[in-house]
């Protein structure tokens, strides 16, 4: 297949990725500031972050922009006129075909252009910038019983800009339509910088040559377009039919930035369903379910979906059995959302599906057991992203779509065609519209790579083509499809294409090489371009398993789906708090992860450990481990800092904070005998900070106070009864929670454990621990304190300083694996995050393997044993979870501990933003004050204004050292741990 030169081939030659043999980003930015735009970057850092969307595809952008308003898109739009420099629209860059990327100018209007302008809820109907994340109009919309119809999987970070661009549906289009069957109006910059408005009158006389062009081809497009629900290939041309009414709002959707800049739109809001019911009906396999799917034409059905059980298999490697609910027998399940306005009728539809279904088994399920089955098919690209034995799974034939009615057999094809090519994919998606996702495992890495994937592509193409199809579901084409369009369309169709793209943009200046005219598919792909290097100066620290080429390979496990970029705070998620406080792509994990695919590939950057670029994206990551587990492929940029600081400083001078902060519980134990005379010296002002100044410690941070009897001096003396060790801050009068003396009595059958006893619990915070002891003895419970002093090496691991932790904790290893094989406990989660993650990745051996399998929270164990709770009635708790808690041991086990124990608890999603040393240093003040503000501030004000106005018990409950730190520094609040908590509910001093 041959593929046309691309008219502007001149002006692309000069936006080339090596800034010495091509001043076009240094022109740009001249530009741009004559110009008067305001919000730009033409820094290698950000060209980095925005080389690639959510698709296999880089180009690396010569600038990118911020736009505040319609005029400076106007002012951009001329210099890219005078110059010739094309432009690409971007909004979340979750597009997985490649059209939110390109070689000139990338347009983000996600930053600024974002707000619901006007919602009218007795219009049904929003006007909303490009810029508009979906999840935020459907938070307006909820008020008022309203929503936007379409909901693509990425709906916590995409934005309607780029939904329109793609023309996205999302799982209930089947019950709505997609995004382009609900714009009411369209505000629109063409290229010329003239903005129309297009809405439902005619236009026909605005645009008179292409009302003249449709004239002359109406049995083209009645024949080639609009034949099924989802063709959403090439451009919507029926819309443009006389009987459509000439609709150019509708035919916009779909373009993808081709004919114009979208910047504002007013959509279509619909009622929301007063009754739902979800249904899960399990068959033998994929291609029996998509057998089935034409049944639900009879249904009141607003979403089904195909999910494989190997996604799901996926899903427990990483998260556990805990975190799908139970599911009818099957190799494939067809998940069914029924909707109505009578409860009665639709729990008759929902059986007579059940009934009428071919299922092998089924199940209604709860809201919950839907919420969860939903969020694991939006996850989807993601858990498809690698092959059980560790290979990666991509992006291209992604979302092809077929008429429902052939679903079954083009399935069946589908995978003996995969077969044949000797490629691995797992189907899902769309099948009650009859559209197919998957990634497919095409061997990139390998010379002959690309052309394995065309061929499987061209071959692909002819079969969804044979079925009446289109190899584009909702999606769009972008580059990993434009191609094809040859194969899918006639002659005379194609030639359209190029008319109509002709009329409204002679010079190829908006989004080049997409649809019109298109790049091939194998060219621009991020893999092919970025090789994996294997020798990057040094040995690698970590451990990378299943990695072919370690670190190289483990920064391409990021397949840019964007999760990083959504409000997860919301949704008790916490991923990614420096991109929740600064809105900034290079803060994202997926930003941060294209910077470092440049630094493994040595082209836009060097190919250096100590590359400035790297480190500057990775300097406002707080390495809260939670991508490692929230991000659906398992990006964890957490270990890849770590990497990265100890490759640029080894066996050189680091940074005092590295020295200062690494080594904090090394110092702690030497200053521990002079505990008194430390606190009162570091409590004069000017020592303290002269002390933090030299420390690389910011001054606005407190220095902790050490305890005067750290828990291990407490525990060696025998700890008398009624003898306690005392914080240097009294617990109960910070937290506002009276601890009684009590007598411990047993309850529950005799156990033993081994208490962790961490390094900052133990100097500062020794009530935590001592708390522990006596709720574990007052449960019966035998608790073992290791004789040897021990540190997990967490601050080391975040400084980068491998060496030396693994050494710290390859003793403290060795000294838990001696104590046998019972449950290891802690109350400091980051401590256990630390062995029960870390220690597999930096010591990596079985001793450390038999620890972590070892390792459990308080609360883990205490459910476990079936220990009898305090009753907690009356107490209403606020909880800040940890971060590494929340991502390697989860809090469901806290929230069950707290209901049985009768507390009213609301868990925060988000960071607390101090993570560790992130916090303390300086430079990073503002950021961590920016994440606390995201959830916990907020949450702990409102707490406070709602103080005394009920007879319960509040409490601010945060079981991380670094949560009570920040909460103490940042507001008038307290933190308490559970151990605390659950002492005082039995009315325990921590005695032995």
């Amino acid at each position: 297949m041959t593929t046309m030169a691309h008219p502007t081939g001149a002006n692309r030659a000069t936006v080339d990725d090596d800034e010495s043999t091509t001043p076009l980003p240094t022109t740009l930015a001249v530009e741009f500031r004559a110009a008067g735009i305001s919000d730009f970057s033409t820094e290698s850092t950000d060209r980095a972050a925005f080389s690639s969307d959510g698709s296999l595809f880089r180009l690396v952008p010569a600038a990118i922009v911020f736009p505040r308003d319609e005029d400076e898109v106007r002012r951009v739009l001329a210099i890219s006129r005078r110059l010739g420099v094309p432009i690409t629209s971007r909004g979340a860059g979750t597009s997985i075909a490649g059209n939110a990327i390109g070689r000139g100018i990338v347009l983000d209007f996600s930053r600024h252009m974002n707000e619901v302008l006007e919602l009218d809820p007795q219009e049904h109907s929003a006007w909303v910038e490009a810029g508009c994340i979906h999840a935020h109009l459907q938070k307006q919309a909820r008020p008022h019983g309203l929503r936007f119809g379409p909901d693509p999987s990425t709906h916590t970070r995409c934005t309607i800009g780029g939904m329109i661009g793609n023309n996205a549906c999302g799982p209930r289009a089947l019950g709505y339509g997609r995004t382009g069957d609900n714009i009411l109006a369209l505000k629109v910059m063409l290229v010329d910088g003239t903005v129309v408005t297009l809405d439902d009158t005619d236009c026909s006389e605005t645009f008179p040559r292409l009302h003249e062009l449709v004239a002359k081809h109406l049995g083209t497009i009645r024949r080639d377009f609009g034949t099924f629900s989802r063709q959403v290939s090439g451009y919507g041309l029926e819309s443009l039919l006389p009987e459509n009414g000439f609709d150019l709002r509708r035919a916009f959707a779909g373009t993808e930035g081709t004919w114009g800049i979208i910047l504002a739109a007013k959509m279509r809001l619909v009622k929301n369903p007063s009754f739902t019911s979800a249904v899960v009906l399990g068959y033998e396999d994929m291609v029996a379910a998509a057998h089935d799917a034409p049944l639900l034409k009879d249904f009141p059905v607003a979403a089904c979906e195909g999910l494989d059980s190997r996604m799901l298999d996926r899903v427990i490697a990483t998260k556990g059995a805990q975190a799908i609910p139970h599911l009818p027998e099957g190799g494939g399940w067809l998940v069914v959302e029924l909707t109505g306005e009578d409860e009665p009728e639709l729990e008759r539809e929902t059986q007579r599906l059940i009934t009428e279904s071919k299922s092998l088994d089924s199940a209604v399920l709860d809201a919950q057991a839907a919420a969860e089955v939903w969020g694991i098919r939006a996850d989807g690209a993601g858990l498809v992203s690698r092959t059980p034995d560790g290979r990666d799974a991509h992006a291209g034939w992604e979302d092809s779509a077929v008429p429902v009615d052939h679903l079954g057999d083009y399935l069946h094809d589908l995978m003996e065609l995969l077969d044949e090519h000797g490629l691995w994919a797992i189907p899902y998606g769309h099948f009650g519209d009859g559209c197919l996702h998957m990634r497919v495992d095409f061997p990139l890495e390998d010379p002959n790579g690309p052309q394995v994937m065309r061929e499987f592509m061209v071959a692909a193409t002819k079969l969804v083509a044979r079925y009446g199809g289109s190899v584009s579901g909702e999606h769009g084409d972008g580059r990993a499809r434009s191609e094809l369009l040859t194969l899918m369309y006639t002659p005379a169709a194609i030639d359209l294409f190029a008319e109509v793209k002709r009329l409204f943009d002679p010079r190829h200046l908006l989004n080049p090489g997409v649809i019109v005219d298109p790049d091939a598919l194998s060219e621009s792909i991020r893999l092919t371009q970025l090789p994996l290097r294997q020798e990057l100066p040094g040995g690698l620290a970590m451990a990378y398993e299943g990695e072919s080429a370690g670190f190289a390979s483990a920064v391409h496990r990021c397949t840019g789906i964007g999760k990083c970029r959504a409000d997860s705070a919301a949704d008790g998620g916490t991923m990614c708090p420096s991109y929740q406080a600064t809105r900034d792509e290079r803060h994202s994990t997926r930003g941060r992860a294209r910077v470092l695919q440049e630094m493994v590939s040595g082209d836009l950057l060097e190919p250096r450990w100590d590359s400035p670029e790297v480190h500057e994206a990775l300097d406002l990551c707080l390495s809260c481990k939670a991508c490692g587990t929230e991000c659906p492929t398992g990006t964890d940029m957490s270990t890849y800092k770590a990497e990265v600081l100890y490759q640029s400083y080894r066996g050189r001078l680091r940074p005092m904070k590295h020295y200062v902060l690494g080594f904090l519980p090394q110092i702690a134990r030497l200053s521990a005998p002079l505990a008194p005379v430390v606190n009162r010296v570091t409590g004069l002002p000017v020592l303290s900070t002269m002390a933090k100044r030299i420390g690389g410690i910011d001054v606005r941070r407190s220095i902790p106070q050490f305890a005067a009897t750290t828990f291990r001096k407490w525990w060696a003396t025998g700890a008398e009864a009624g003898a306690r060790p005392d914080d240097a801050q009294d617990a109960d009068a910070a937290s506002g929670v009276r601890r009684p003396r009590a007598e411990s009595g047993g309850s529950g059958e005799t156990a033993e454990v081994v208490l962790f006893a961490d390094s900052w619990s133990n100097h500062f915070t020794p009530r935590s621990l001592a708390a522990a002891v006596a709720v574990l003895e007052h449960a019966g419970v035998t608790v073992r304190v290791i004789d040897q002093t021990v540190c997990c090496g967490l601050a080391l691991i975040s400084t980068g300083q491998l060496d030396a932790a693994r050494a710290n904790l390859s003793e403290t290893i060795t000294a838990l694996d001696a104590t046998g094989d019972v449950p290891i406990i802690g109350v400091e989660p980051s401590c256990l995050a630390t062995l029960k993650d870390d220690s597999r990745k930096l010591v990596a051996d079985e001793a450390s393997n038999r620890v972590a399998d070892r390792v459990q929270t308080l609360a883990q164990y205490l459910l476990s044993i079936g220990a009898e709770l305090p009753d907690l009635r009356g107490v209403e708790a606020l909880v800040q979870p940890h971060c590494h808690q929340s991502a390697i041991f989860g809090t469901a086990a806290d929230k069950e501990l707290l209901a049985r124990a009768g507390a009213s608890s609301e868990f925060l999603g988000g960071c607390c933003g101090l993570a560790g040393n992130f916090g303390v240093e300086e430079g990073h003040y503002e950021t961590s004050v920016a994440v606390a503000e995201v959830a916990l501030l907020p949450a702990l004000r409102k707490q406070s204004a709602e103080a005394g106005t009920e007879s319960r018990l509040q409490v601010v409950l945060a079981d991380g050292y670094s949560c009570r730190t920040q909460i103490t520094d940042l507001s008038d609040a307290a933190g308490v741990s559970l151990a605390e908590l659950l002492a005082w509910g039995w009315g325990l001093e921590p005695q032995r």
